[in-house]
């Protein structure tokens, strides 16, 4: 559902339904990419590091309205698919495990890695993509990274106004600064620079990640969640695959992938959405609302 120009701002719900991971297999970015020629995933994000970047950005020049930014990575999780940094390796030396690829845990890399690595690759990864055509119109963090520490935050911060692209971040509602504070993070402090920098924010987050939760139950929660959204601006993360071999060989949740897209794309979910008076949004249309 798009935009309702009669209804006054303060009462619009906004819904920027989010996919990440683009760029990480040709599974992964074919059901992405149909998501949004489809309408219902109205933003995503792109991992700069992963071996199926070209093809996203193949499609973005043939969409080039497509709200899309950079799922800014750190980490590689997965058991067979694995990814190094962008920037020279002698730089990042703390970002690599023992095998020579990411590690594979936010923890390893907040113990291992220095906010001047992190940061050194934060910008090879933005670099790539600006050289590559792309003009992200956010950025936010795989697994979190970012956000684990106040010192990788503030060099997202610090990176996202150098390069004057909007970070994910958020208004100080009593769930983010308890998640903030789990996290070490200052967020009453962060938010003066942020609200300074102008820099628009989301006013709630919902990853809603349930591994190993059955089709009816996971489609009732999304569903769910779409008609008890209040008014303002809201995210929602997804994740989506598609059944085949790649997808299977991947991640041992591709069935959790496999069925967020099928429920997404169903004719249902569109009419939960019409009958919430929810509309889809994008970050683009957040920074004009929102940025300075």
């Amino acid at each position: 559902m798009r935009r309702q120009e009669q209804q006054p701002t303060a009462e619009r719900k906004r819904l920027i339904l989010h996919a990440d991971d683009l760029g990480l297999s040709h599974s992964k970015n074919r059901a992405t990419l149909k998501a949004m020629e489809a309408g219902v995933v109205s933003s995503a994000s792109i991992m700069m590091p992963c071996g199926w970047v070209m093809e996203v950005v193949e499609w973005a020049k043939r969409h080039p309205n497509a709200d899309l930014g950079l799922h800014l990575t750190l980490t590689s999780e997965w058991s067979t698919l694995r990814w190094r940094p962008v920037a020279p390796v002698d730089k990042v030396k703390g970002l690599i495990d023992p095998t020579g690829y990411m590690w594979r845990s936010v923890e390893e890399v907040v113990r291992h890695a220095s906010p001047q690595e992190v940061e050194t690759e934060l910008r090879a990864q933005i670099e790539m993509a600006l050289k590559l055509g792309l003009k992200p119109t956010h950025l936010d963090s795989h697994m979190g990274t970012l956000y684990a520490s106040p010192q990788f935050f503030e060099v997202f911060l610090k990176v996202a106004m150098d390069y004057k692209i909007p970070p994910m971040v958020f208004s100080p509602t009593p769930e983010i600064m308890l998640m903030a504070a789990a996290r070490g993070l200052d967020y009453k402090q962060a938010y003066q620079r942020i609200q300074q920098a102008g820099l628009p924010t989301i006013d709630s987050l919902n990853p809603q990640y349930e591994i190993g939760e059955p089709y009816e139950k996971h489609r009732a929660r999304l569903h769910q969640y779409i008609r008890q959204l209040k008014p303002g601006v809201h995210e929602l993360i997804v994740h989506l695959g598609e059944d085949d071999p790649e997808g299977h060989a991947t991640t041992p949740h591709w069935q959790y992938r496999v069925d967020e897209f099928r429920i997404l794309m169903e004719p249902a979910f569109k009419e939960v959405l019409q009958q919430s008076g929810v509309e889809l949004y994008t970050y683009r249309e957040l920074a004009k609302e929102r940025g300075k």
